[in-house]
């Protein structure tokens, strides 16, 4: 079966299979409205790595948890609309199984990057291994530490026999192309920045942290001066969980989304991250986030933030102040 047959088997699955009970009513569309609107011409390129890369990244953790075949599905979907990028972590429970069946008749036209919390350079070694195995690949085109959030996690990553000695000996073999790293705490990303001439940083860059303390700017503002592709999560997310019952609706996130069925919102919310320094997103958890990202990524990239959008995020940051989902003082 060629890529193109694939694909047009696939898409319709995306929507059985994706909007059964796990996705609700939020992405009940048709089949045919899902595979008309294609946006495969924009690209953007990812700071210094050169990297030409759709503006909306697949996130690994929409392959887990619901079964080989929808992550399949989903994996066409993306591919069909122009997605070029696909980033996945060990952290994903059976993420990188899953993104690498589903990626491997793909993998030669499209960038695969993951990470690893592992600190110390022999676990990451085998971890590394595994990686490559589980995802059916012999290289990543860009490899990053995970969640650099306390002093200790940057310490032990740049200490003797730390992960970052195993990454430049993988750079040297061919195996790592580009390294960069995530984080959750902007002094420990700034910090990590000074200390080593990385590629990107993935980062939250979200409308509330930022008016609450610029948190998420003071990163972007940096890694822009240094010439770094910066990959921005967390852009559609409206604040913490407040209970256990509200997350039952989105399993899959850390943080509670935007209602992607107010897409006023998300619009703006989303305009709001690239306007502060993003040159790609990471949609938080699902399909159902991930395809209204791609579906609406020309008005949000293309469009700059109206007086209305502004106000609109105004307003709702007073309601949503006092619930920010990471520390600001981080």
């Amino acid at each position: 079966m060629d890529k193109r047959q694939f694909i047009k088997q696939s898409v319709a699955g995306a929507v059985a299979l994706g909007t059964a009970g796990k996705m609700g009513t939020a992405f009940a569309r048709t089949n045919d409205e899902l595979s008309t609107k294609v946006t495969t011409s924009i690209k953007r390129t990812l700071g210094k790595t050169g990297f030409e890369v759709f503006p909306v990244v697949y996130g690994g953790i929409v392959s887990s948890r619901d079964g080989q075949a929808a992550s399949d599905n989903y994996v066409a979907w993306a591919i069909d609309r122009g997605i070029n990028y696909f980033d996945v972590a060990p952290s994903y429970g059976d993420a990188e199984e899953k993104l690498g069946i589903s990626l491997k008749p793909f993998r030669k036209d499209n960038y695969l990057a993951c990470k690893t919390t592992i600190r110390a350079r022999i676990e990451a070694e085998k971890e590394f291994e595994e990686s490559l195995r589980l995802l059916q690949t012999d290289y990543f085109d860009l490899f990053q530490l995970h969640s650099l959030t306390t002093p200790e996690d940057v310490d032990k990553a740049f200490s003797a026999d730390g992960v970052i000695e195993m990454i430049e000996k993988e750079k040297q073999r061919g195996r790592i192309r580009k390294v960069g790293f995530s984080a959750h705490s902007q002094k420990q990303a700034l910090r990590a920045m000074s200390m080593y001439d990385f590629d990107t940083v993935m980062f939250p860059i979200n409308w509330q942290m930022d008016m609450l303390a610029k948190w998420g700017s003071g990163v972007a503002n940096d890694a822009k001066q240094r010439g770094m592709g910066v990959i921005a999560l967390k852009g559609l997310i409206h604040r913490k969980w407040l209970n256990q019952e509200e997350r039952e609706s989105y399993p899959k996130s850390w943080c509670k989304p935007i209602d992607v069925s107010n897409p006023e919102m998300g619009i703006a919310a989303l305009k709001y991250t690239f306007m502060t320094g993003a040159d790609v997103i990471v949609p938080p958890g699902d399909f159902r986030n991930f395809a209204f990202c791609v579906d609406h990524i020309e008005e949000i990239i293309n469009e700059p933030l109206s007086k209305e959008e502004k106000s609109l995020l105004d307003n709702e940051f007073v309601a949503v102040k006092d619930y920010p989902f990471f520390d600001p003082q981080a």
